[in-house]
């Protein structure tokens, strides 16, 4: 008897769920970005994840196995010659997905799932590794017995560091409600921003109606100077400048 896999059989078989996750994958790398149900998206990271591994290999044994999973060869070529030189310098993590507004009628909870393009660098990588080494050495270390005073001022110091790292990220000129949702809170700030992504939506775009969103913006160039970058890229956030 086969092992049986991790998380929900989809399909009618075996046979089934390889074809709909080999088809999940070619749309990904097609478009970049596909919209699906949340469960289908977390079986399809780890297939979509290998491939662009064996893509980076980049020899002929690597696109013959890839070619058994994806038919068509131009998803192919997109994948081993834009795609996988594009991560060339990031060591994994090349998926990323981001939770939805559930489907209208079944109530299935949905998911975009898209390709994390943005620049690595291998540097700060490196020091943020060495940071969090550093602060994990200091923690080890045994420290002396100090006065009663001095215990007293460091818990103080750890509640305000910890109330301070609870306390939500305040964005310039952004509106932050209670609650994510999917409801603008005024006319002025229609721009959605999610902060699991740090991605915009401007209204008309896609996607736009199904994403929940934790900040609003009243401009495009507001989420920009906040460090939100465009959903799908600026093309794709150009629908309400031309309605």
């Amino acid at each position: 008897m086969p092992t049986p896999t991790k998380g929900p059989r989809l399909g009618g078989g075996p046979a089934h769920e390889r074809l709909i996750l080999g088809n999940l994958a070619q749309a990904l790398f097609e478009h970049g970005s596909i919209k699906t149900t949340e469960a289908k998206a977390k079986r399809l990271r780890p297939l979509a994840e290998r491939l662009i591994t064996k893509a980076k290999r980049g020899d002929l044994s690597a696109r013959r196995q890839v070619l058994a999973v994806i038919s068509r060869k131009d998803v192919v070529h997109t994948l081993f010659a834009d795609i996988a030189p594009a991560m060339a310098e990031r060591p994994g993590g090349y998926t990323r997905i981001t939770k939805v507004a559930p489907r209208k009628g079944d109530n299935a909870p949905m998911a975009v799932i898209e390709l994390v393009m943005e620049t690595y660098s291998p540097k700060q990588a490196t020091v943020k590794e060495a940071e969090a080494a550093a602060k994990h050495a200091a923690k080890d270390e045994p420290k002396d017995d100090a006065p009663v005073e001095d215990e007293a001022t460091d818990a103080v110091e750890d509640e305000a560091t910890e109330d301070a790292a609870e306390a939500p990220v305040q964005f310039a000129g952004a509106v932050r409600t209670d609650e994510a949702g999917t409801d603008a809170p005024d006319d002025d700030h229609q721009i959605k921003g999610n902060e699991d992504s740090m991605k915009y939506h401007v209204p008309g775009s896609q996607w736009y109606d199904a994403t929940v969103a934790e900040v609003w913006f009243g401009t495009a160039e507001e989420a920009e100077a906040a460090g939100f970058e465009p959903a799908g890229g600026a093309d794709a956030q150009k629908v309400s400048e031309e309605d």
